[in-house]
């Protein structure tokens, strides 16, 4: 069985072959652009992505997309996270933050993935906190100012580490449950 995982980014390929290799399914990288519906739920954003990329004729695919909820700012930058990463930036969150207690937050992945005509959508969370500041150099996005313990941020943590607790990895997971059905 082969998917193809419809994605600009191919790090992102190369983390759903390494998770669903055990399951003998392969991933390969497949671009295809698509309109992402512009509304506050990631859900709603994946399902009317896959609706699309079906009417295109493809099947057997993943999509995804995630984001930053914080729970101060009403959970922007949530399905906004990329456009205000390249706007605003860390730094930028970081200064809506000034003086806010509250410093709860949520990383959120929905994956979508069509195969055999079946369609399975799965939610992975990860709560955990806006720091004070920036701090590591890994990851990438948000993770220098999002630490899931209040202790090490996501760039502090290894990848692998990392990929057991976030967002990304609890969807893969609930994923990989489905799929086993």
């Amino acid at each position: 069985m082969k998917l193809k995982v419809i994605t600009s980014n191919p790090g992102k390929v190369a983390e759903y072959q390494r998770s669903f290799a055990d399951l003998g399914i392969e991933m390969e990288h497949y671009r295809l652009p698509y309109d992402e519906v512009q509304t506050s739920d990631l859900e709603e954003v994946v399902q009317k992505g896959m609706d699309e990329i079906i009417r295109k004729g493809v099947r057997d695919f993943i999509i995804d997309d995630s984001g930053l909820f914080v729970d101060a700012l009403k959970g922007f930058p949530g399905v906004w996270s990329a456009y205000a990463q390249k706007t605003i930036g860390n730094q930028g969150i970081l200064k809506l933050m000034e003086g806010v207690e509250d410093r709860g937050a949520e990383f959120r992945c929905c994956i979508g993935c069509d195969i055999d005509g079946r369609r399975i959508v799965v939610m992975g969370r990860c709560r955990g906190f806006i720091i004070e500041k920036e701090q590591g150099d890994g990851g990438f996005g948000f993770d220098p100012i999002f630490s899931p313990d209040g202790k090490l941020t996501f760039a502090e943590i290894p990848i692998e580490e990392k990929n057991t607790m976030s967002h990304r990895g609890n969807a893969v997971k609930l994923l990989i449950e489905e799929l086993k059905k």
